[in-house]
């Protein structure tokens, strides 16, 4: 049974969501909580600006769970490419100095 406050999923014969304490009587909705939009747009969002996936990650984490986990994983993925990127352009750099210095060429 999904909580009517929080959407937290709980056992269907428990009185109380274990999340938030609201009352799980009988007639409240064992539906699952309405889906709110495109988790893949907020993944992408996430991807490019990973400050604002992680912002939304964070404040979105128990009203609207399955967008907060995709703009968080896209902010995740977005950062560990920008550290990786960093690193690569970082050696090419210092490759390029350091054979214009071996070859002579000062600027």
């Amino acid at each position: 049974m999904f909580c009517p406050k929080c959407g937290t999923q709980n056992d269907a014969n428990v009185g109380f969501c274990s999340n938030c304490g609201e009352s799980l009587n009988a007639n409240a909705t064992s539906a699952a909580p309405a889906k709110s939009g495109s988790s893949f747009g907020w993944g992408v969002l996430g991807f490019f600006i990973p400050l604002v996936g992680l912002i939304l990650f964070l404040s979105w984490k128990k009203d609207r769970p399955s967008d907060a986990k995709a703009a968080g994983i896209g902010a995740l993925i977005g950062f560990i490419l920008g550290i990786i990127s960093s690193i690569i352009m970082s050696v090419i750099g210092a490759a390029a100095i350091s054979s214009g210095i071996n070859s002579g060429l000062y600027y």
